[in-house]
């Protein structure tokens, strides 16, 4: 069957397991995937991409900021509009010119970008984890820490416009660890040795962290996605933890399913169920102009496949959908692990797949008629 599964990369409907057929509802389900990065140049590629695994709607992440580059907020915008209300946009202010141009007002600043932004169209807010790990401070002598009180008019101002902030801080823990065998991200850290922490002078994970929950409880009335699951998918109970302590906050489920699938699936069950409310589906999916220019929650040495595409939406759907055990999951350069499946409920598919989302993002996108 898995044979089958890499012939049909390129096929309509991709082929299901007899697993996957028992795990779905009778209709198909609504998805709105709330975490993608599309080139406004691969709106037709986007769009078949989205037809062919069952996902109505999108969220671009990389919707930048309103101005002259290339791939500025309004071409995003624009080449959005294509699609017909099936991806939304969300905006990113200039952050380090900002910080260059406005050493003493940024925070302001970036807020009047952002009601710009919202009057232009965009839906969310996104903060990179460049917040914490890259931006200088305005007299850069260090880095920009992600609770620093001059941002708090730009959080601030993305709750009064009703904008979600779907925010990136820090990155796996094992980037901090020394990238040798012992680390278990070793794959992706020589394929990217840029993306190692290790001896680096940044800040802890755990001090990430604790400024990130700061920024969460600082703003009550501002609306927070955790993305890749609230940052934190190796340790789920701290995940736990914030979702019972600020009600403003959700996560998503961003090419973690290889980190979330490591846990005992019981726990994790358990834990979908209780938080069924607060999780959105995500993938992490870049799509580029080309099959090179793909990528399916990351990124290897090699460009990734028609193969890497069905391995990766069909593990993810196995994951949340059935009650498999040890089968491979979504991206292989993650680890060199098995996942087991989860077989949530349909009622609570249907949250995390689509109700959350529409609630969170107040959108509904058209939704394809079931098979």
């Amino acid at each position: 069957m898995l044979g089958l599964l890499l012939l049909c990369g390129g096929c309509k409907k991709p082929q299901a397991s007899a697993t996957r057929e028992q795990a779905q509802a009778p209709t198909r389900l609504a998805r709105i995937d709330t975490h993608m990065h599309i080139d406004p140049r691969a709106i037709e590629r986007t769009l078949a991409l989205m037809d062919r695994w069952g996902i109505d709607g999108a969220v671009n992440l990389s919707g930048m900021s309103p101005g002259p580059p290339r791939f500025a907020l309004e071409t995003q915008l624009e080449a959005a509009a294509q699609a017909k209300g099936r991806i939304a946009v969300f905006a990113t202010p200039a952050i380090t010119a900002i910080l260059r141009q406005f050493p003493e007002a940024y925070g302001t600043v970036m807020a009047e970008q952002l009601a710009e932004a919202k009057r232009l169209g965009a839906m969310g807010l996104k903060i990179t984890k460049g917040l914490g790990l890259g931006y200088p401070t305005p007299d850069g002598k260090g880095l920009l820490a992600v609770d620093d009180p001059g941002l708090d008019p730009l959080f601030d101002k993305a709750g009064e416009l009703g904008m979600p902030v779907a925010i990136h801080t820090g990155d796996p823990q094992a980037f901090w660890r020394k990238p040798d065998q012992d680390n278990e991200r070793l794959d992706e850290l020589m394929a990217h040795p840029q993306w190692s922490l290790y001896g680096e002078p940044v800040a802890s994970w755990e001090a990430l962290f604790a400024a990130f929950e700061r920024r969460v409880a600082r703003h009550p009335k501002t609306t927070f996605i955790g993305v890749h699951f609230g940052n934190a998918p190796e340790e789920p109970q701290r995940v736990a933890a914030m979702l019972d302590k600020y009600p403003n906050y959700v996560v998503d489920t961003a090419a973690r399913v290889p980190e979330l699938g490591r846990h005992d699936a019981e726990t994790m069950r358990a834990f979908f169920i209780k938080y069924q409310d607060r999780i959105l589906f995500a993938t992490d999916t870049g799509v580029g102009e080309t099959q090179a220019e793909m990528m399916y929650g990351s990124t290897g040495a090699e460009p990734a496949t028609a193969a890497d595409e069905v391995r990766f939406f069909t593990s993810t759907y196995r994951y949340f959908e059935s009650r498999d055990k040890q089968f491979e999951h979504p991206t292989a350069i993650q680890g060199r692990w098995k996942i087991d499946g989860l077989g949530l409920p349909a009622d609570v598919l249907r949250k995390l797949y689509f109700e959350n989302a529409a609630r969170v993002l107040r959108w509904r996108p058209p939704v394809a008629a079931g098979p």
